[in-house]
């Protein structure tokens, strides 16, 4: 277990590599591996443990009745998830966490982080203020989400995500952590009116993209919204 990368994560700021190793006895880690596709906790699941991914990725998604798929957000290397619903014992899941890739999740017991113990109570209090920081990012990101898929057209949307990429990364270079149908549910649009879209902008000079890498033109008008 790599405990200085945990001990630089949103949930473990402010503890060291030591005081990390000592909390995972604590919180009943349990470490899991997924390949690319698997479904790592279902809509209507209950669960008691919230998920930091280690390596590779996993997306929220939401499925309907009819089979259509939204992606409603991206967990990364150092990031959480299910850490709402782990908090809400007995509380189904709305939605699906998915491995975007070979994924390797720690999974840590909520109950135990949210109640002191003779082991490692020193630094609960410092754990359930880094998880409170960690739900207020899930709830920011959730409204940028609701931003970027406000725009009507295509474009509209697009423009808005990657704008928020470029300003993310400060850089008008960067890479998305999604490929081109995972990034159409995500804006809420057809793939294929996406992927004309796209290279419409890179035709007009407002992108230039290969595969997930992107680069942003320094002049983007709003007569192309």
């Amino acid at each position: 277990m790599d405990f200085l990368f945990l001990s630089q994560t949103a949930l473990f700021r402010g503890c060291s590599p030591r005081e990390t190793a000592d909390m995972l006895q604590c919180l009943r880690a349990e470490r899991r591996v997924y390949e690319k596709d698997r479904v790592i906790c279902h809509a209507g699941d209950t669960v008691e443990a919230l998920g930091l991914v280690l390596s590779g990725g996993v997306n929220i998604e939401s499925v309907d009745v009819w089979g259509s798929r939204s992606i409603l957000g991206h967990v990364g290397p150092g990031q959480v998830f299910a850490e709402t619903y782990a908090c809400l014992p007995g509380e189904p899941l709305m939605v699906d966490a998915v491995a975007a890739q070979r994924t390797e999740v720690l999974f840590l017991n909520t109950a135990r982080l949210l109640r002191t113990c003779p082991s490692a109570c020193a630094h609960h209090a410092a754990l359930i203020r880094n998880l409170l920081a960690v739900t207020s990012q899930k709830n920011l990101a959730l409204s940028r989400r609701i931003f970027h898929t406000s725009p009507k057209t295509i474009r509209g949307r697009l423009l808005s995500y990657l704008s928020a990429q470029a300003l993310r990364e400060n850089s008008r270079s960067f890479a998305i952590p999604f490929d081109r149908q995972q990034l159409a549910d995500y804006l809420s649009v057809e793939r294929s009116a996406l992927s004309n879209e796209l290279s419409i902008m890179q035709r007009d000079g407002l992108i230039r993209y290969e595969k997930n890498h992107f680069d942003v033109m320094e002049q983007i008008e709003t007569q192309h919204l």
